[in-house]
């Protein structure tokens, strides 16, 4: 007897083309489907050939669906990538904030539209190539855990991700290093076996983020401004404020004979606020759009030691997190962080399941 139906979210990669192998071995009923998310017809105009949401990516997961034996699908989210995922980014960095686009793209589109479409198609399950794994805990609650691989381990981009999302998912390859997956495609004759990672916003091709912004449809680009210190000292015009993150160094173009460093963006006055290395390091951060895994919250009144990682690369910082609004979370680290970044995710952990997370707002 089966194991159920699932759909596995095929991005042509060797990851998601190990899962679903993995997965039809394991004895389910698989599906590949791939997730047509580009803006246009011209599809090249935004997608990068490298990237998950590519024509190429199609290409590749439908050759190793052949092989696999299983049926492949294209299905279109054009509609939901759009309004959620690439309309969130420019919105984000018009704000002066820096946002982390395929942590939205894990919530509405990798999860919540690929679930309701494979339960329209009466699967069991979706599933993906990510390097974590699902545990239901003795509380009863489900939570993302940490992969085998360090490394590579993306429970960060998986932290606002819902009970019921994770009750149906499946992530088969979180028990496996890198190496590993690879050889399984190679011995399985899965031809994306050595195909590289994709690094970067599959729907930026070149990496300019503000030139994307400025030429999205529709969008009031500020331009240039002061860069000014934090006393109100104008050091010079900034090319705007797109253009910028908290903690950069390179691209400033400011003669002042020492490293200086953004520390804050303000897009009310259209300033970019500089100083010394020491001015972006801080011992707290605030936090909003909360969602809760490990534990279904943390009632006021509570504090707790959690790990926490305040961007992707981040190596990780101990820290006192308490509730201090009813979206809100304050968390101050035992020793100060490079960077807290307005607009990035604040993922926090307990051992090695996500406790929760939320979008950073301020120090």
């Amino acid at each position: 007897m089966g194991k159920g139906k699932v759909v596995v979210g095929m991005s042509g990669g060797v990851d998601s083309s190990v899962a679903a192998f993995l997965l039809k071995k394991q004895g389910y009923e698989v599906i590949g489907a791939t997730m047509q998310i580009w803006l246009s017809q011209a599809l090249y105009d935004i997608a990068r050939s490298d990237g998950c949401c590519s024509l190429t990516a199609v290409d590749d997961a439908e050759k190793v669906c052949d092989i696999i034996g299983i049926e492949h699908r294209v299905v279109n989210f054009r509609d939901v990538f759009r309004e959620k995922v690439i309309e969130n980014f420019v919105s984000e960095y018009l704000k002066g904030r820096t946002p982390n686009p395929c942590i939205v793209c894990n919530r509405y589109v990798k999860w919540e539209s690929l679930l309701s479409w494979a339960e329209e198609n009466g699967a069991d399950y979706i599933a993906t190539g990510h390097y974590a794994r699902i545990n239901k805990l003795g509380n009863g609650r489900y939570a993302v855990c940490r992969s085998k691989t360090p490394g590579k381990d993306q429970t960060y981009a998986l932290y606002s991700l819902t009970q019921d999302q994770l009750s149906h998912t499946l992530m088969p390859i979180g028990d496996y290093d890198k190496e590993t997956v690879r050889d399984i495609a190679k011995n399985e004759g899965l031809p994306v076996f050595d195909k590289p990672d994709s690094q970067e916003i599959c729907f930026i091709e070149d990496n300019d983020y503000a030139g994307f912004i400025d030429r999205y449809p529709g969008c009031d680009v500020p331009g240039p401004g002061n860069f000014v210190t934090s006393d109100g000292q104008v050091l010079g015009r900034h090319r705007g404020i797109t253009h910028y993150t908290v903690g950069q160094r390179r691209g400033l173009g400011l003669p002042m004979g020492k490293h200086v460093y953004v520390t804050k963006i303000d897009p009310k006055t259209n300033e970019v606020v500089i100083g010394e290395e020491k001015e972006v390091f801080s011992d707290s951060l605030h936090c909003g759009n909360l969602n809760f895994m490990a534990e279904a919250d943390l009632p006021a009144g509570k504090e707790k030691r959690l790990f926490c990682k305040i961007r992707y690369r981040h190596e990780g910082q101990w820290c006192k997190v308490s509730r201090t609004g009813e979206d809100e979370l304050h968390a101050r680290f035992e020793e100060p962080v490079r960077a807290v970044t307005p607009g990035q995710a604040a993922v926090f952990y307990e051992g090695d399941a996500v406790y929760g997370g939320g979008i950073i707002t301020g120090n």
